[in-house]
């Protein structure tokens, strides 16, 4: 292995003897801005879509331009650690970052947010895999690892329900630029104090995989627009099933040229690891969950509780607190018992949480039908996270932490994404289902004045629209429901855990990893 730079590690040796704290508080403030703005412009959407003259359908492009980018070109970011040295490769995506946040704000048209938008997943997809990295070489195995990355997976998961507060929070107090402004003073910290409080990694010698770095982005891209395109235009669509087509083409040869790859920007062998294999698996299938849970509650909070935009992001910070109970919980019980109970009862749990929100119709306040459920997904989603990031990385080579790291953040970002394209799908058959029904009754009752209304606006009243987003929201949640069933399974019937794996969480030797 070549030896680290003589000039980095004196540089951090001393802060991160007793900085570990504020090594760990730039981290995770990275990954908390990265995963925030997924959600921090949702309740953004009404006040741009007015300034910056957007249509319905291209709105829903400011929230898929980052995802868009930053699920596709997470392992190139993962890799770029591995190999031009993590903490460069760390400050280079955050500053890319504030760069595009920045320029987001000053947008004066939708082209120019938009591309704000995709170069802020660029930035995004850079930084994170290198923070998650960043975990293993700063800390060393055993409790302050596990106390690590129980911070940082309590901030991965409750990061979406922060945005949505401070989204709310921003719009209703300041202005819906600032959803975008708040992340450059956050970044410019981050890049200031990095180099003072964490040391870089060993660069490790090697090649970028153009090739599979470029499929294995164009695939995921691909495959992600078509469930986006298909929630939209239907699954009959010419260009919903030409995506598929072409992402099915595209990433059979990414699998084709990392198996011919002598540096392969996916090790295929990490799926050799059935531990490894599963906890993709689930994670696919809880994020899908997750984002549907984030989505849907906050079309109801606000469409049918009426909430306004600061009071549907209050709703939301219970979850987040509870998230971080349960990361805490299970961060520490780990040692003893070993992730896999963490990981079946979290996912129980999750589900147990989406199938109470079924029970949710027009007649819901809150606390008594909103509140319970959200605790009981919250506090599984937290156990849940620390598990899987754990097991993710568990006997993986450091020259490969980038690579392993990187799958498991894409896994998360493309698994949510399809996933709430395919429970937006759900959404949109069983609410037209609904409205057929309601437009049916409201023309029964309707007086001649709310008939010429309603032709001409095509909008139903309140009370029977609100019975329509409330049957397709109940629809979505028995489906996401589900999804956190199969991750039950996958942790009940895939994983095992060995004793000396458990040993290793204790900070004993353990085997040696690979």
């Amino acid at each position: 292995m070549t030896q680290p730079a003589p000039t980095s590690a004196p540089q951090a040796a001393g802060p991160r003897q007793h900085g570990s704290g504020i090594a760990l508080l730039v981290i995770a403030a990275c990954q908390l801005m990265v995963v925030l703005d997924i959600t921090i412009v949702n309740i953004a959407l009404p006040h741009i879509q007015r300034s910056l003259d957007f249509s319905t359908t291209n709105l829903s492009w400011v929230v898929s331009a980052y995802t868009l980018t930053f699920g596709g070109l997470l392992l190139l970011g993962g890799r770029a650690g591995d190999i031009l040295g993590r903490r460069r490769v760390f400050m280079a995506g955050v500053l890319l970052f504030v760069l595009a946040s920045l320029l987001g704000g000053l947008a004066q048209d939708s082209a120019q947010l938009l591309a704000a938008r995709a170069f802020q997943g660029v930035g995004g997809a850079i930084a994170s895999p290198t923070a998650l990295a960043l975990v293993s070489t700063t800390f060393p195995e055993g409790p302050e690892r596990n106390r690590a990355f129980g911070v940082f997976a309590a901030v991965s998961a409750g990061g979406g329900a922060i945005g949505l507060l401070a989204g709310g929070m921003l719009v209703e107090w300041l202005d819906w630029r600032w959803v975008l402004f708040v992340n450059v003073p956050i970044g410019l910290l981050v890049v200031f104090l990095t180099p003072r409080y964490i040391r870089e990694s060993e660069r490790h010698p090697g090649n970028f995989d153009v090739a599979g770095a470029l499929t294995a982005t164009v695939g995921m891209v691909l495959l992600v627009y078509g469930f986006i395109r298909a929630s939209q235009a239907g699954w009959g669509d010419l260009l919903t099933v030409l995506s598929f087509v072409v992402a099915v083409l595209v990433l059979t040869a990414f699998v084709l040229i990392e198996r011919r790859s002598r540096q392969p920007i996916t090790p295929l062998h990490m799926f050799a690891d059935r531990n490894r294999a599963g906890t993709y698996g689930m994670m696919l299938s809880l994020a899908a969950a997750m984002f549907g849970m984030f989505f849907f509650l906050t079309l109801f909070v606000q469409d049918v509780l009426d909430f306004t935009p600061l009071a549907a992001g209050l709703a939301f910070l219970p979850v987040s607190a509870v998230i971080a109970v349960g990361a805490g919980l299970a961060s520490r019980l780990l040692p003893r018992y070993g992730p896999k109970p963490f990981m079946v009862t979290g996912a129980l749990l999750a589900g147990a949480g989406l199938g109470w929100l079924t029970l949710a119709d027009v007649h819901s306040t809150y606390l008594g039908s909103i509140l319970g459920p959200m605790l009981v997904f919250g506090l599984g989603m937290g156990m849940q996270f620390v598990s899987l990031t754990l097991m993710a990385l568990s006997n993986v080579a450091v020259r490969e932490s980038g690579a392993a790291s990187g799958l498991l953040n894409a896994t998360q970002q493309v698994g949510g994404s399809l996933g709430l394209s395919i429970l937006v799908t759900v959404f949109g058959t069983a609410s037209g289902n609904e409205a057929a029904r309601q437009i049916q009754a409201f023309l029964a009752q309707a007086t001649p004045a709310e008939r010429i209304r309603f032709q001409l606006s095509g909008a139903l009243p309140g009370p029977y629209a609100d019975r329509v987003l409330t049957a397709g929201v109940s629809a979505a949640f028995i489906v996401a429901a589900i999804l956190a069933a199969v991750a039950a399974v996958i942790a009940l019937l895939v994983i095992q855990v060995r004793p000396s794996d458990i040993e290793r969480l204790k900070g004993g030797a353990g085997p040696a990893g690979l």
